[in-house]
């Protein structure tokens, strides 16, 4: 059976996957530096290991309330179409294979998020989780800007 390695974490009340594959690391949250004249949802930029990467807020972009940073906090770092980004997120619960047959195509109705980003759902033991396709959550309008961002900031 095939099957597909997930970095599970938690947004709000839900649970999300990212493909492990598309995911460089995952760190403490770390104090970001503020871009002026950037969309809410990019909290600023870190540097990482003498790299800097823009971070952005996965509540802001997906439309959810704020909550406070905590102990849970983390920033998965990820590969987008070849730009290295940070999503900060409430918490990573696990990383988990998944069976391709425990994955079903994604609901028309999801609130809160917009679809083109869903790969699909998978069944997990008793939870759903709606597993996101890292290389959509970035349109290529922001792609364009941030690595502008990131050149004058480099």
């Amino acid at each position: 059976m095939a099957t597909r390695q997930e970095v599970i974490f938690k947004l709000g009340g839900e649970e999300y996957g990212l493909d492990i594959m598309k995911v460089y690391g995952i760190e403490k949250y770390h104090q970001v530096t503020k871009i002026p004249n950037t969309p809410e949802y990019i909290e600023g930029i870190i540097n990482l290991r003498g790299e800097v990467h823009p971070i952005y807020n996965l509540r802001k972009k997906f439309k959810m309330p704020e909550k406070p940073i905590d102990d849970e906090t983390k920033m998965i770092i990820v590969n987008s179409n070849e730009m290295m980004i940070g999503f900060i997120v409430d918490a990573v619960i696990e990383i988990r294979h998944i069976e391709e047959e425990n994955i079903k195509p994604a609901p028309r109705l999801i609130s809160g998020i917009d679809r083109r980003y869903i790969t699909g759902v998978a069944k997990i033991d008793d939870r759903m989780v709606i597993l996101l396709d890292v290389d959509l959550i970035l349109e290529e309008e922001e792609k364009k800007e941030m690595s502008q961002v990131l050149e004058e900031n480099a």
